[in-house]
C-alpha cells in the first residue's frame, strides 16, 4: 500500500471501535486478533486506535500510526507501517512490511514480539 497517497485514519477517543471490529472477525481468527490487540497495546505507550478500510490501526501521538491489523478467514496480517525501517524487517510486502499469523502459537515468536516492540517505538505513518 502506498501510504504517501492515502489519508491516515482519525484516532478514536476509546478502544471501543476496535473492540467492535474484533467482535466481527471470523470466529476462527477472533482469539488470534484479540491476543494480537493486547500484545500491541502492551507495548504501545499513549496508544491511539482507529478503524479504517475494515482494518484496525494502532499508533500514538509521538510516532503516528505504526501497526495495522487486517483479519481474513484463515490468517491475520500484522502490517508494520514503518516496516522498511525495522531491523531485520519481515519479508512480505514492500515499504509496509507484514507477517501472516494463523494461530495463537505463532504469537509466541520472539521475532514477532521484537518487531512489535520496535515498531511501537519508532516513527510510523503520518499525514504528509
Amino acid at each position: 500500500m502506498d501510504l504517501k497517497t492515502k489519508k491516515p485514519p482519525v484516532p478514536a477517543d476509546t478502544h471501543d471501535e476496535v473492540d467492535h471490529w474484533i467482535a466481527g472477525v471470523m470466529p476462527a481468527m477472533n482469539p488470534v486478533v484479540s491476543a494480537l490487540d493486547q500484545l500491541i497495546r502492551d507495548h504501545l505507550k499513549d496508544a491511539r486506535f482507529a478503524i479504517k478500510w475494515g482494518k484496525a490501526y494502532y499508533g500514538c501521538p509521538q510516532f503516528g500510526w505504526c501497526i495495522e491489523l487486517a483479519a481474513y478467514h484463515v490468517s491475520v496480517n500484522v502490517v508494520f507501517l514503518n516496516g522498511d525501517k525495522l531491523h531485520k524487517p519481515p519479508v512480505l510486502g514492500d515499504a509496509s512490511r507484514y507477517v501472516k499469523i494463523k494461530s495463537l502459537e505463532e504469537l509466541e515468536s520472539a521475532q514477532l514480539l521484537a518487531w512489535i516492540k520496535e515498531s511501537c517505538g519508532m516513527p510510523g505513518w503520518r499525514a504528509a
